[in-house]
This record gives structure tokens, sequence and C-alpha cells, in this order.
């Protein structure tokens, strides 16, 4: 089995690398080794991740993306808490796909979000950078949040704040959520990866279409957002009443998440809203923006998908 294990991570994080790695690949090649070393410890007897909960979403057709009627109410959402008509006038909601039916093969999918603590084990297995950003990197994104409000959210030493170990990871690149995902993947014997855009808005809104997880009508107190929430991140699984009928949880507001799904280079689809926005119509399943890969945001973390319900 640890072979096996370790032949299938080998293969897919090297393939094909030249006869010897350029700069470009050490980062993977770091990861290999630090990963191989862990799976010598499994195999010892001595460590194992525990496989983070799912939820079951079966095989079959669901409603996806939205129409006028459901963008128009979106804005007159952010406009009534805004006090202002920025979301319309940028256009924010016009590149959300058309609504159609598609299809999806039957997956398993993270119940809430990656969290610090489930991150933790990661980082603590392999050595992998905590998450942080530099002032200099911070200023560079042009974002509105000032830099002292990503400490809350930074890791120090190594370790995440007290208090936040049940709260979502932050401040990962997507670059970061696909090497968890690749390390949990080894270190479990399961295929672990981030969900497709169709894939992770299936498992947000069911498949009848409704424009929130709970149905149509939005609702402040079930979900982490700006609009009833304290302005920060809160430990997963808090609001409860804001279940997708799939059982999924934080699937609007508290964060962003990566998706597998990049419309352009350089660019991956992120979905959720977060416990910055209120109105609350970024936080529909149907509501997509891209954002650059390396970006690590206060308001972006991710969560994983997997093939089967059982090990390999």
């Amino acid at each position: 089995m640890f072979v096996t294990m370790k032949y299938r991570f080998l293969s897919r994080l090297t393939h094909p690398l030249p006869r010897i790695a350029p700069a470009a690949y050490l980062p993977r090649v770091a990861l290999l080794v630090l990963t191989l070393l862990f799976l010598g410890e499994i195999a010892l007897g001595k460590t194992r991740p525990q496989s983070p909960a799912v939820v079951a979403v079966p095989a079959g057709a669901f409603t996806a993306g939205s129409d006028r009627d459901e963008r128009e109410a979106a804005y007159r959402l952010d406009e009534r808490a805004y006090g202002h008509g920025r979301t319309r006038q940028g256009r924010w909601y016009e590149g959300e796909r058309p609504r159609r039916i598609l299809e999806t093969g039957e997956y398993f999918i993270t119940r809430t979000p990656v969290t610090n603590a489930q991150y933790a084990q990661f980082i603590d297995a392999t050595g992998y950078r905590a998450p942080d950003v530099s002032p200099e990197t911070w200023k560079g994104y042009g974002l509105v949040h000032p830099y002292a409000r990503t400490r809350r959210h930074a890791w120090a030493g190594g370790k995440y704040r007290r208090g936040r170990g049940d709260h979502p990871v932050v401040l990962v690149s997507h670059g970061d959520a696909v090497a968890y995902a690749q390390w949990l993947s080894a270190a479990t014997g399961q295929a672990w990866r981030l969900p497709t855009e169709t894939e992770w808005e299936k498992a947000a809104r069911g498949t009848d279409g409704r424009r929130f997880p709970w149905g149509d009508a939005f609702d402040p107190a079930k979900l982490n957002s700006n609009d009833a929430g304290p302005f920060d991140t809160t430990p997963v699984g808090r609001y409860a009443a804001g279940a997708s009928p799939f059982g999924v949880l934080d699937a609007a507001g508290q964060i962003y998440e990566w998706t597998a799904d990049a419309p352009s280079k350089g660019r991956y689809v992120v979905k959720g809203g977060s416990w910055d926005d209120k109105g609350c119509g970024v936080c529909r399943p149907a509501a997509r923006h891209t954002r650059p890969q390396g970006l690590k945001h206060i308001l972006i973390g991710f969560r994983l998908v997997r093939a089967s319900q059982n090990p390999e």
C-alpha cells in the first residue's frame, strides 16, 4: 500500500521533470521529498492525518448559472445594503454563466472549508510555508483592506493564532491549496483535489436552481457576511441553517474559495462571497469572479473534493 501511494504521488508531482530540475521545479521537489518522509512515518505507524468530513453529491443534472431576474435581484440587494449602485455600475454579475442544465458525476466534497487546524497537519508534516504575506506584497495587491488586518489571519512561527484552529485557513494561494491536496492524497491514499466551478456550484445550491444554498430569499442569519456577522472569519459550520440541500456548510459568505477552473491564464475562479461582503449578491452560488493564482488574500481559502467514498 505504501509503495503504491508513493509511486502514484511521485508520478503526479514529477512527470515530466527533466533530469536536472530547473529552479521552477524546486518547490515541487522539496514538497515531494518532505511528503515522502512523512509517508515513511505513516508506513511505520507513527502518524496518519484524518480525512476531512465530506458530503456526497450524486451524479446527475442540476440548474447552474443565473438569469436576468436573479442578477437584477442581486443588484437590488447590494443597493439596499450599501446605499449605492457600485456593483451594478461595475457590472459585477454580468460575467455569470447563463442559467442552464449541467451534468456531473458522483463526487464527495468537504462539508466545510479546510480549517487552520487541518492545514497545520500539512505544515507540520512537510515544513511547507505557513500562511502569511509581507507588507510589500500586500501593498502590491492594491486591496482595500489595510495590512494590519492581515495579522489576525497570518500564522506566527509556523502556527495559527490562538483560538482560530476551527476557522477556515486563508492567506493561501491557488498553488498552496493544490499542494495541500497533493499532500493529503499521498498521506491518506485518497484522490483529493480542488473542485471544478461546476462541482462547487452544484454542491452549494442543489439541483433546483435556488439563488442561495437555503432557498431564493436572502437571510443574513444564515451566513457569515458583513450584513450581520462579526467582520471576521468564524468557526466553520456555525451557520447550520444555511446548509445546502446536500449538507454543505459555509458555501455562502465566510470566505471565497479557490476552484480548479482558470478561464484566463494565471487566474482562477473563486466562489462563495465572504465575511467582508454585504447585500449579499456576491454570496450566491452562481456568482463568480477570478483572482490571480499567486494571490494570498484574507478573504480566500478553499475546500476539496474526492471521487470515491472509500480509500483505495
